[in-house]
């Protein structure tokens, strides 16, 4: 059976591994973080990103939500540095990135440029306010941008972390192989409980395939570590799912918080994927009270162009009397018999010692969360 899947964002999937490296240039140490936005620059995941921005992109993002040539893109991707090394990069051309000593690879250096991080702020996160988690890294960021083409020649050697992780070249082509018309992105960066899972398989009644995709990366301090995201799902899905209607992979980059402008990127990247409809929840990417609940849904109506459709199940809470899972398309009842579950929540209740009763989290997971010895991120 032939399956012709969504196009990636921009028409055409980026590819920029090169051949092999030049040992005589200039090497550019870069975080972790940095490495990740550089390597899925160069297998696709930001499609149609062929390196860091340059300032007319930057300042089009900012400003209309869209690249300098109409393509919608909401998250400034962008490689910060001190003036000393961007006055060095001035002439260069090419320079070789590494991170940790490890040379993974080649950037040609089209644009250096000063940037105003109250804008880049209150346009991406809508507030400068330093409380907010990426408004606090953004602040912290080196005075110039620099910006140009990257080539890549060497992967991060797969580890317990990365050992589900795909490219949307393999993604593609598991898609493709397994003849799904219709496949749903999921996104989070919780641990899974009952609520996440029943509405899951709400959308497996709808579509053909269902991709799971937990991020991978820097999160605020009290947000589950990757390493318990990841041991949870693959309990979860290898007990409570059919095997061959799931894709679990995961994806490596930072949370951003950016609510709604951040529900947008995370739709762009499973359509990279081969996602042709996306879960939006409530308050998706927040984080505190800084955006509407419902932000990071209407945003999408800015969006019309954006391929990839947007998915807005009613939020799952189980109701006392019907003894189940509902929401408020299916159960009558007032909210004295509904217990709400969110990752809050139940971050909470694990600080305070208390264990999530079974009809709220399968006791896989909770046995899980429990064995672990550092279930949450503390710096």
């Amino acid at each position: 059976m032939t399956t012709d899947l969504i196009l990636p964002h921009g028409g055409k999937l980026i590819n920029k591994y090169v051949e092999k490296n030049n040992e005589d240039l200039m090497t550019f140490e870069v975080s972790s973080d940095l490495r990740n936005d550089a390597e899925n620059i160069a297998t696709g995941v930001f499609s149609p990103l062929e390196g860091f921005m340059n300032q007319d992109d930057l300042v089009s993002v900012l400003k209309e939500g869209r690249l300098r040539n109409g393509i919608p893109w909401t998250i400034p991707i962008i490689l910060d540095v001190e003036k000393k090394i961007a006055t060095q990069m001035q002439d260069l051309g090419d320079i070789v990135l590494c991170s940790g000593g490890a040379k993974f690879g080649i950037m040609h250096v089209e644009d250096i440029y000063g940037y105003n991080k109250d804008e880049i702020a209150a346009a991406v996160y809508g507030t400068t306010d330093v409380n907010h988690p990426a408004v606090n890294r953004l602040f912290k960021m080196k005075e110039f941008l620099v910006g140009g083409e990257l080539g890549g020649f060497r992967m991060k050697e797969k580890d317990e972390i990365q050992k589900f992780r795909m490219y949307p070249s393999q993604t593609r082509s598991e898609i493709k192989k397994r003849g799904w018309k219709t496949v749903v992105g999921f996104q989070t960066r919780n641990v899974p409980h009952v609520a996440h899972e029943m509405l899951q398989k709400a959308a497996l009644n709808i579509y053909d395939g269902l991709f799971v995709n937990p991020l991978i990366g820097k999160k605020k301090i009290g947000d589950f570590t990757d390493t318990l995201i990841i041991d949870t799902y693959e309990s979860l899905i290898m007990n409570y799912f059919p095997k061959n209607r799931v894709l679990f992979s995961t994806i490596h980059t930072l949370m951003r918080y950016a609510g709604p402008r951040e529900a947008i990127h995370h739709a762009i990247m499973r359509k990279n994927f081969g996602c042709t409809h996306f879960i939006v929840g409530r308050d998706h990417a927040g984080v505190g009270n800084y955006y509407p609940p419902f932000a990071a849904q209407e945003i999408f109506n800015e969006y019309p162009d954006l391929d990839i459709k947007p998915v807005f199940f009613p939020s799952f809470y189980y109701c006392k009397k019907c003894m189940s899972f509902a929401n408020e398309k299916t159960c009558p009842h007032g909210i004295e018999s509904k217990e709400e579950l969110s990752g809050t929540m139940i971050r909470k209740m694990v600080n305070s010692g208390q264990i999530p009763e079974k009809h709220l989290m399968r006791r896989e997971i909770s046995d899980l969360i429990i064995k672990s010895e550092k279930p949450f991120v503390v710096d």
